[in-house]
C-alpha cells in the first residue's frame, strides 16, 4: 500500500514543483513524479491540488504547551506536546529543558531518552538543554539560584543517555568550552546563549564549534558600535546560526528583517520557545519553579522579565512574513532545511525528497495547517 500525494505546489524548499505526485511507502519518500500517479487498489491519496506541501516543520527549542512541560520527566507531558505541535505542522522537536537542579534536569534527559513518540504526534528527536551554565547577567526567566560553571561530573552523565542533541550554554562561564570539546565528536551541537559573551569570546567559542545562537538579542550582551558584543560575534560569523523568536514581542519586526538580512535565510532558524501556557487561556503558570504570568498571551516573571512565549511554528512563519515583506517561499526553509541543516538532519529531515523522512506539512492558501504527516502517517487534520 502506498500514499499519493497529488498537489499543484510542492516547495521541497530548494525548489517548488507543480502539478506533481510525492508517493509514500511506510515511513520513506520514495519518489517525486512530475505528474500525477494512478493509485492502486489499496493505496491512499491525498489531494492537495488546492494547497501548499512543504516539509515538516521542525522546532529545535520548544519547552511545552497545553500544561505540559519537558521538566515534567514525564511521557505523558511529552505526548501532549507533540499531539498539540503536530496540530500546528511540526513534526519534530526537541524537547527543551531549564535551568534546574541536578536532578531535575537528569530526570528530564532520561525521560526523553526513554520514552517513544505516538503514532499520533510530532516526534521528538532528542534533547535540547537550556542551562545552567548561563551568565547571571543574562539570564532571562532562568533562575539565579541554580545557575553554575560546567561541570564534567553533571554534564557526562546527560551525554551518557544518548538523548542530548543541542545545548545552550554562554561560553565565558568555566568550563564551558572544554563542555563544547567534549561534546561535539559526541554528535551534539552548541548554542551561545543567556552570555555576556565578548565579541572575541563569540569568535573563539565558534572556533571551538558552537554553531548556534539561542534565541538572538534576547538574553545576551547587545550591539555597540565600539563594542560588537555578543550579538555582533553572532551576526558577522557566517558558521553560527542564528536562533530567533518572531513572535512581535522578543524582537521588533524590524529587528528579525535586520537578522535575516545579516545572516541570510540560510543560517536563521525560527523557534517558539513556547511554554506550557501555550494554547491556553491567559492566567498563573509555573515555569522552572516560578510563578509567570500570561497575559495577552505575552508570558512574564513576577519582576516583568519576559519568560519564553506562546508561539506555535506555524504563526511563526506568517510573522516573518509580514515583519518582513517576504513570500512563503522564503520564509519557509527557516522552520524546515535550515534547522535540519544545522542539526545534521538534512538526509532526513527537512527537504521533501525521495529517500527522505516522509514528514509532511499541507498549507492552505492562507498558510493554515491542513494536514500534518509524520513519517508516512497522517497525525493530524484539520476537520473545519
Amino acid at each position: 500500500m502506498k500514499t499519493l500525494i497529488h498537489a499543484n505546489t510542492i516547495f521541497t524548499p530548494e525548489v517548488v514543483l507543480k502539478k506533481h505526485t510525492i508517493v509514500i511507502e511506510g515511513k520513506k519518500i520514495t519518489a517525486i513524479t512530475p505528474q500525477y500517479v494512478m493509485p492502486d487498489q489499496n493505496d491512499l491519496v491525498i489531494n492537495a491540488q488546492d494547497f501548499y506541501v512543504t516539509p515538516g516543520l521542525i522546532d529545535i527549542h520548544v519547552h511545552g504547551a497545553l500544561g505540559a512541560d519537558t521538566m515534567d520527566a514525564t511521557s505523558e507531558s511529552l505526548e501532549r506536546m507533540g499531539t498539540f505541535f503536530a496540530q500546528h505542522g511540526v513534526t519534530s522537536f526537541l524537547p527543551t529543558t531549564m535551568t534546574e537542579t541536578r536532578e531535575n534536569i537528569l530526570s528530564a534527559i532520561k525521560n526523553v531518552a526513554v520514552a517513544s513518540s505516538p503514532l499520533d504526534s510530532a516526534k521528538w528527536l532528542g534533547v535540547h538543554i537550556e542551562g545552567p551554565y548561563f551568565n547571571p547577567n543574562h539570564r532571562g526567566a532562568q533562575p539565579e539560584y541554580n545557575l553554575r560553571d560546567a561541570e564534567p561530573s553533571e554534564y557526562e552523565k546527560w551525554v551518557e543517555t544518548g538523548a542530548v542533541k543541542l545545548v545552550s550554554i554562554a561560553p565565558e562561564r568555566k568550563g564551558s568550552l572544554q563542555f563544547i570539546d567534549y561534546g561535539l565528536p559526541k554528535g551534539i551541537e552548541f548554542s551561545i546563549g543567556h552570555t555576556g559573551a565578548t565579541y572575541e569570546q563569540v569568535i573563539e567559542a565558534a572556533n571551538h564549534g558552537a554553531r548556534q545562537a539561542t534565541h538572538t538579542f534576547n538574553g545576551m550582551l547587545g550591539l555597540h558600535h565600539r563594542k560588537p558584543g555578543t550579538v555582533g560575534g553572532i551576526l558577522r560569523d557566517n558558521r553560527i546560526f542564528a536562533q530567533v523568536i518572531a513572535d512581535g514581542i522578543h524582537l521588533h519586526p524590524a529587528v528579525v528583517d535586520l537578522i535575516i538580512r545579516a545572516k541570510g535565510i540560510q543560517r536563521t532558524i525560527l523557534i517558539t520557545d513556547a511554554i506550557s501556557a501555550t494554547g491556553l487561556d491567559d492566567g498563573k503558570y509555573e515555569l522552572g519553579g516560578e510563578s509567570i504570568h500570561v497575559i495577552n498571551g505575552i508570558s512574564r516573571t513576577e519582576s516583568g522579565v519576559l519568560a519564553g512565549s506562546t508561539l506555535t511554528l506555524d504563526k511563526a512563519i506568517r510573522n516573518v512574513m509580514k515583519f518582513s515583506a517576504r513570500s512563503f517561499e522564503q520564509v519557509l526553509p527557516m522552520a524546515t532545511s535550515v534547522p535540519a541543516t544545522a542539526m545534521h538532519w538534512q538526509n532526513k529531515k527537512g527537504f521533501l525528497t525521495p529517500g527522505a523522512d516522509a514528514d509532511i506539512t499541507i498549507f492552505n492558501q492562507f498558510y493554515q495547517v491542513e494536514i500534518t504527516i509524520v513519517e508516512g502517517k497522517v497525525v493530524y487534520k484539520n476537520t473545519n
